[in-house]
């Protein structure tokens, strides 16, 4: 928790980046808190939609908390942002998360 701690305190003495929001986010998920995570990795690829590695692990908390439907729809932004910026392994991972979310609804 510390190191949640520490960011937290950053986040509120004003320094909110989309990496700032992606580590709070992943020490959230790593905590297991998925539901924690959601908003500081939402609001990572709302300051950059081009963050394919926010846009997985929003995907991957969005399916930890059962929210598949949610989860099948970021993955496939996060597929597109890691195209366009030529990061095909995180498409590639991507598109096996979206897999299973999708599976997942069926």
């Amino acid at each position: 928790m510390k190191l949640i701690d520490n960011l937290e305190r950053l986040l509120e003495q004003g320094q909110d980046t989309p990496l700032m929001r992606y580590g709070l986010g992943n020490a959230y998920f790593n905590q297991g808190a998925a539901a924690q995570a959601l908003p500081h990795l939402a609001e990572a690829v709302r300051q950059d939609p081009g963050y394919s590695a926010a846009w997985k692990l929003y995907g991957k908390a969005l399916a930890a908390t059962g929210e598949h439907e949610q989860a099948v729809a970021v993955f496939d932004r996060g597929i597109a942002a890691a195209e366009a910026k030529g990061d095909i392994q995180a498409a590639k991972e991507m598109r096996v998360f979206r897999q299973r979310s999708a599976k997942a609804l069926d």
